[in-house]
């Protein structure tokens, strides 16, 4: 009975512990990654405000349907079984936004693009917002966020990229 007693509270103790320490993780991540395009900002702009042009850069969309939204094409389907969609929700004159839908979550998405001064190049930032609950395994989990997505955010600007310069 003691053995059961003590196994019991140094569970809790432990639960207690993680949640506590999971408090000091923050509950908004950020992960962007930058690239140097040697194009004017038209240029690249236009390959990331329409998302048919997709296909041609973005890591998995070469196979992706288009999303339409009132006949207009808005964003693609990453996994129509997962209900998982990528759609555009507002475009600016420096920043194109996105939201990353899935059946559980949405997390924001965007590009920024800032002209180089005195050259025809462009700084291009893709960034992804995540916005947790306090729950200590999701907190957690978002350690794991920059190794998932980070390296697919790289493959992308890297694709646009190449296919801006040939």
């Amino acid at each position: 009975m003691k053995f059961l007693r003590l196994v019991i509270l140094s569970i809790i103790f432990f639960l207690v512990i993680v949640s506590i320490i999971s408090l000091f993780i923050p509950s908004h991540v950020r992960i962007s990654r930058v690239v140097q395009i040697n194009h004017s900002k038209e240029m690249v702009m236009s390959r990331i405000n329409d998302p048919v042009e997709w296909k041609n850069w973005y890591p998995g969309a070469d196979s992706a349907k288009l999303f339409y939204e009132n006949g207009i094409a808005k964003g693609i389907i990453l996994n129509e079984r997962k209900h998982q969609n990528l759609i555009i929700t507002s475009k600016k004159d420096h920043e194109v936004m996105a939201i990353y839908t899935m059946p559980n979550r949405k997390v924001s998405t965007g590009w920024q693009i800032a002209p180089a001064i005195g050259s025809n190049s462009v700084t291009v930032q893709w960034y992804m917002d995540f916005h947790l609950h306090w729950y200590p395994w999701e907190k957690f989990s978002s350690f794991m966020f920059e190794k998932v997505y980070g390296p697919q955010m790289e493959a992308g600007l890297k694709n646009l990229k190449a296919e801006l310069e040939k």
